[in-house]
């Protein structure tokens, strides 16, 4: 489908609903990261692999855009946009599915790398979106790099295979041909901020106000991720709840491997919690009582 994402801009992507005649539970929006579009969320390299086919099944509308300047927004987007531009703009496209279609108990993003910057700007700013924010789970992001600036991938540099996939044992073997179709140019200012986000993470982290989960993958080599790394990581959110856990027998791409449904089960058991929490708070009291 394609989105209304404001001032000319439409994002194209994917989308999964519930059998026909079943009102979504909620709708889970899936942010791909940098250099990969919103199939990297469907995985058919074996059944059972696509977060799109699980979360439909289960009862969520899971809807994947390709972020701003991929797929058709590329097109009017060559340099693609900055954190603010692609908050708006996906807060303008969210605006436009609402008003299409139902949205259950409100939206849940679970994001991947790059597509995780965006998720907790948009959270940072969830009082701009046209439902309640469930909340989050991120997927290869942190903010300490475990490389040198030089060694990141960005407009034109892929980075080192290696480290974007990790071992080959971790991948249906027709992965890797499957993924040359998801494969596009970084936009050269999403490629820009990548430098920027270990100092940028604290202030934005602290505007976030709801639930999130990190997960890195156990062969995730981009990011740092040992105790002093985890720490710094959740130490400026202000969510009511913040947890990371590990992904066995994963690389960076764990949505293109083995683990994919694990990981993915495990994102939407995160979202089950988040709505079992609000329905089991406490009544709120009125004000002045």
């Amino acid at each position: 489908m394609t989105l209304d994402g404001g001032d000319g801009v439409r994002l194209s992507g994917l989308l999964a609903e519930p059998r026909a005649g079943r009102a979504p539970r909620a709708v889970v929006v899936a942010l791909h990261g940098s250099g990969m579009r919103a199939g990297y969320f469907d995985n058919r390299a074996r059944p059972g692999l696509s977060l799109l086919e699980l979360g439909s099944r289960l009862g969520y509308t899971v809807l994947a855009p390709d972020r701003p300047g991929y797929g058709d927004s590329a097109a009017v987007l060559p340099l693609g946009q900055d954190l603010a531009g692609q908050t708006a703009t996906l807060g303008a496209a969210l605006a436009d599915f609402a008003g299409r279609r139902p949205v259950g108990a409100g939206f849940f993003l679970l994001a991947h790398s790059a597509g995780g910057r965006l998720a907790l700007s948009a959270a940072a700013a969830a009082g701009s979106l046209p439902a309640p924010l469930l909340g989050l789970d991120v997927s290869g992001l942190g903010s300490a790099f475990a490389v040198e600036p030089d060694q990141l991938p960005g407009a034109g540099a892929p980075g080192a295979w290696r480290r974007h996939w990790g071992a080959l044992r971790l991948y249906p073997p027709v992965a890797f041909r499957l993924g040359q179709r998801l494969v596009a140019p970084v936009p050269a200012v999403e490629a820009a901020e990548t430098l920027l986000w270990p100092g940028a993470y604290p202030a934005l982290a602290a505007r976030v106000r709801v639930p999130v989960r990190f997960t890195f993958a156990e062969q995730e080599q981009w990011w740092r991720t040992d105790e002093e790394a985890v720490r710094a990581l959740l130490a400026p959110l202000a969510a009511p709840r913040a947890v990371v856990d590990r992904q066995p027998d994963a690389g960076h791409n764990i949505s293109l491997g083995w683990a994919a449904r694990t990981y993915h089960l495990r994102a939407l058991a995160f979202l089950e919690e988040c709505l079992l929490a609000r329905e089991a708070a406490p009544p709120s009291r009125p004000h002045g009582s």
